[in-house]
């Protein structure tokens, strides 16, 4: 939904201000989805990691094995859904005022901040 002589709109994200009301149900839709999945992605998780952490209780008390090597996955998989929570609800969306600030920048007129 690119405007002559605008910027082309990013791959998979919605328009930065939806300019007609079928716009706006589909960035609603798609930000429902997103969270929607989320979720789904928290139940996996669980379910997974408290399989993984019976099956190391059954082998600890069987074999006697101790090594709590669920914590591998668990941590690595939780890496992946900390980043998928950001993406969902921590994310901010672009704003007008983003656009103008970075095309300021790009034209020169304004100098990027230093680190």
């Amino acid at each position: 939904m690119s405007t002559p002589g605008g910027p082309p709109p990013a791959l998979d994200e919605p328009p930065v201000v939806p300019a007609t009301e079928a716009e706006l149900r589909d960035l609603a839709f798609r930000r429902l989805k997103k969270r929607q999945d989320f979720r789904g992605h928290v139940v996996v998780y669980v379910v997974v990691n408290g399989f993984l952490w019976a099956l190391w209780l059954v082998i600890s008390l069987t074999a006697g094995w101790h090594f709590p090597w669920p914590v591998f996955p668990l941590l690595g998989w939780g890496i992946g859904l900390a980043l998928n929570a950001w993406d969902v609800y921590g994310r901010s969306d672009i704003t007008i005022a983003d656009i103008d600030r970075e095309a300021d920048k790009l034209r020169g007129r304004v100098s990027p901040p230093r680190a």
